[in-house]
C-alpha cells in the first residue's frame, strides 16, 4: 500500500504505524533514545513523538530513566508470532547450522524489507563475528552481500529506482557511496550469481551471499557466509565456500517457503 492509498484508508490506523515506527528506532547502535533523536528518525514532532513514546512505556513496550527510552523484552512477543507460526525460519534453521558447522563461518538467511535486509535465520557455527547479528537485524541492502544478492534478482528498472531513493551511508571507507558502484555490484551478482563485501558493511569482514529465487525476476531471499578479513582473501574465501552456499542454496530453495 502506498503513501498516498493510505492517507485515503479508512481501515487503515494511522496511529498504529507511527507507534510501530517508532519502535523501529531501536537498534544495536542506538540502543537508548530520547524525545529529540526519536522525534528526528521518523519525522514526527516532538508532541507526538512524545506521547507515542509515552504510551509505549505505560505498555511496557519500552523502558525510561526519564530522559531516554530504550526497548523493553516485552518487545519480544511481536516477533514471535512471526518465528512460531511461519514455517521458514524453522526449516532454514538446519540448513544454515549444517553450512556454519561445515565452513566453520556464520551463515545467515535473509528477506527484502523495505531499504533493508531483514536476517530471519542465522547460525554462527564455532565462530562469532563482532556484527553481533542475530535473527531480526537489519542490514543496508545497498551495501551488504545479502541485500546486492536480493536485490540481483529484481529487475534492472526495480534497482535504479530502489537505489536512487535509498541514502547511501557510508559505514567504512570502503563503502561504496555512489549509485553507479552500487549498480555494478548488483549486476555483477546479476552475472555470476553471487554478491560480496569486502568490508564495506565493518572493517575486518568479508561477506558473500547467493541469491533464492523460485521464479525469474522475484526476489525471495539470500544466503550469505562471512568470514574474518585476516583469516582469508576474498578471492580464496570464493574458492574455499563459494560452492558449499551454493548447496545451502539449493536445499532451500528445495525445501522452504518464503511467503
Amino acid at each position: 500500500m502506498t503513501d498516498q492509498d493510505r492517507s485515503h484508508s479508512r481501515d487503515f490506523v494511522a496511529s498504529l504505524e507511527k507507534g510501530l515506527k517508532v519502535l523501529l528506532c531501536f537498534e544495536r547502535k542506538r540502543s537508548k533514545l530520547n524525545l529529540s533523536e526519536v522525534a528526528r528518525l521518523t519525522g514526527y514532532t516532538p508532541a507526538t513523538a512524545r506521547r507515542l513514546l509515552k504510551t509505549l512505556h505505560e505498555l511496557d513496550y519500552l523502558y525510561s530513566d526519564g530522559k531516554r527510552f530504550w526497548v523493553a523484552p516485552r518487545t519480544l512477543l511481536l516477533a514471535r508470532p512471526y518465528l512460531m507460526s511461519r514455517p521458514a525460519p524453522q526449516l532454514a534453521q538446519p540448513v544454515l547450522d549444517k553450512l556454519a558447522d561445515r565452513t566453520r563461518q556464520p551463515a545467515s538467511l535473509g528477506l527484502l524489507l523495505d531499504q533493508e535486509v531483514l536476517i530471519i535465520a542465522r547460525s554462527t557455527g564455532r565462530r562469532t563475528l563482532s556484527t553481533g547479528l542475530g535473527i531480526g537485524s537489519r542490514l543496508p541492502s545497498f551495501c551488504s552481500a545479502i541485500g546486492r544478492a536480493v536485490l540481483s534478482t529484481l529487475p534492472r528498472a526495480d534497482v535504479a529506482r530502489y537505489l536512487a531513493a535509498t541514502s547511501l551511508e557510508s559505514y567504512t571507507p570502503m563503502t561504496v557511496r555512489d549509485v553507479a558502484s552500487a549498480t555494478d555490484r548488483v549486476e555483477h551478482c546479476r552475472i555470476y550469481g553471487w554478491a560480496e563485501c569486502d568490508e564495506e558493511l565493518e572493517l575486518g569482514v568479508r561477506s558473500i551471499a547467493v541469491p533464492i529465487s523460485s521464479f525469474p525476476d522475484k526476489a525471495i531471499a539470500a544466503v550469505s557466509l562471512s568470514v574474518r578479513a585476516e583469516r582469508m582473501t576474498m578471492n580464496a574465501f570464493r574458492q574455499t565456500h563459494l560452492a558449499a552456499i551454493r548447496e545451502a542454496r539449493d536445499e532451500l530453495k528445495a525445501t522452504v517457503n518464503f511467503d
